[in-house]
């Protein structure tokens, strides 16, 4: 009908998440989420995945072109590496909850049938998505949040967050009206990005100590 918008157009996910939900049919919900246009271009949604009691739920960006594939998050390079610097640190990957501010796969193509390159989420999709992560909080109810890179922060911080700034320290905020404690670090996929094995090595340490902050701080 003329004059009518498309959903996407109004960016909240808000009418899509089903209330008194678990995650089960959050996850079931979220599959026909139309809050933004990013769907339009992206194969599926990518849910949060992971333990629904998790003491510790990890907030990344946005799926990769394997998460958009799969269906599941951290499942590329990115997230191989996460679990190896989790382990390390004293955190159990099986224990923790993961997810994305982001719920679909925004990327962008030099050429037509061209690999698929990552682009970031703007500050207007990253609030539409909010909805999304909001109700996961309220069901995880996690002990802490640890932040994956900018993108992650801005969602969850404001768009004044500066990862460089407070990473690897214990954050005390209120997120979606619940008092939580986050630790910051950086993605991992900037590790991987890293030109040389000697920088790659540092990079790696650092997110290592990051994430040995949160272990501490879970005690």
């Amino acid at each position: 009908m003329a004059g009518t918008k498309a959903p996407e157009d109004a960016y909240t996910a808000e009418p899509f998440v089903p209330e008194g939900a678990d995650l089960t049919a959050l996850r079931k919900a979220a599959a026909g989420c139309r809050g933004c246009p990013l769907h339009r271009d992206a194969t599926q949604t990518v849910f949060g995945a992971g333990d629904a009691h998790a003491r510790v739920m990890l907030v990344g960006e946005q799926p990769g072109d394997q998460e958009d594939r799969q269906g599941r998050p951290f499942v590329g390079p990115a997230g191989k590496l996460l679990d190896k610097a989790l382990a390390e640190a004293g955190i159990d990957p099986g224990e923790a909850y993961v997810t994305n501010a982001v719920k679909h796969f925004k990327f962008t193509r030099a050429e037509p049938r061209k690999r698929r390159i990552h682009k970031a989420p703007s500050l207007r999709e990253m609030t539409a998505c909010g909805p999304w992560l909001a109700a996961e909080l309220a069901i995880v109810e996690p002990e802490l949040i640890v932040i994956l890179g900018a993108t992650a922060g801005k969602a969850l911080l404001g768009s004044s967050f500066r990862v460089g700034e407070v990473r690897g320290t214990v954050l005390e905020r209120e997120i979606h009206g619940r008092p939580e404690r986050l630790v910051p670090t950086v993605h991992p996929s900037s590790v991987l990005r890293s030109q040389d094995d000697a920088d790659r090595k540092a990079a790696y340490e650092g997110l290592v100590a990051d994430l040995k902050v949160a272990a501490r701080t879970l005690g």
